[in-house]
C-alpha cells in the first residue's frame, strides 16, 4: 500500500484519504458486502483495499485513463487479486453491465456523478447501497466564495446539484457524512437501513 500511496503522491493521482477509506471498509465488512462495482479505479488503491476485506469479495472496477488503468493492473497483480478484481478500461457511461451488485462506489469525474448514479442504480441489488466520494470536495462545496477559477466554480455547482439530486431522489434515502472528503450513502427507500451508524 505504501508504494501505491507514494506513486499517487508523486504522480498527482487522487486516492481515498485514510478516514474515508476506513469508513468504506467498515461499511463493507458490517453489511456483508460480497459484490462491488467501482466507478473510477485510478491506480487500484480502493479496489484492492475493498477486495482485501473478505476473500469472498469480487470487485468490478472501471477506469477510462489508460496510464492509470495499466498501473492499476500492475498493482492488482502484485496483490494476486486478478481473479477477484475485474478491471475494465473505458468510459463508464459507455459500458453496459447486466450484473447486479451489493454495493456501488462512485469515485470518478465529479461533474458526471448524477449520470453515473442514474446509469448504474438499476445494477444495485435489493438492500444494496451506492456510496459517493468527494461530496464536499476539499471543503469548497460549503465555501464557494473561496473559488477564483470559473471552471472550478462550475464543478462545485455540479456537485451541489448532485447533492440536491440525492436528497430529492424518490428511490433512495441518502445520508451525508463529513468523513474524509465527504461521503454520501444512498440506500433504497423500500429497504430498512439499520447499519450506516455502525460504519462510523
Amino acid at each position: 500500500m505504501r508504494l501505491m500511496k507514494k506513486y499517487a503522491d508523486e504522480n498527482n493521482v487522487p486516492i481515498m484519504d485514510t478516514y474515508g477509506l476506513k469508513f468504506l471498509l467498515n461499511y463493507i465488512k458490517r453489511n456483508n458486502v460480497k459484490s462491488i462495482l467501482e466507478i473510477g479505479s485510478a491506480i487500484g488503491y480502493s479496489a484492492i483495499n475493498m477486495a482485501l476485506v473478505d476473500p469472498e469479495i469480487v470487485v468490478t472496477t472501471i477506469e477510462k485513463d489508460e496510464v492509470r488503468y495499466l498501473e492499476a493492473l500492475k498493482n492488482i497483480k502484485r496483490f494476486n487479486l486478478e481473479k477477484r478484481i475485474n478491471l475494465i478500461l473505458g468510459n463508464a457511461l459507455d459500458i453496459e453491465l447486466e450484473e447486479k451488485y451489493d454495493f456501488i462506489f462512485i469515485d470518478a469525474a465529479k461533474g458526471q456523478y448524477t449520470k453515473f448514479f442514474e446509469k448504474f442504480s438499476p445494477n444495485v441489488k435489493k438492500n444494496g447501497t451506492i456510496i459517493s466520494d468527494n461530496i464536499y470536495f476539499h471543503g469548497l462545496v460549503e465555501q464557494k466564495e473561496r473559488i477564483e477559477k470559473k471552471n472550478l466554480r462550475q464543478l462545485v455547482d455540479k456537485i451541489k446539484e448532485y447533492i440536491i439530486f440525492l436528497k430529492d431522489n424518490e428511490d433512495f434515502d441518502t445520508e451525508f457524512f463529513k468523513v474524509g472528503d465527504g461521503l454520501a450513502v444512498s440506500k433504497r427507500k423500500d429497504e430498512v437501513n439499520e447499519n450506516i451508524d455502525n460504519a462510523k
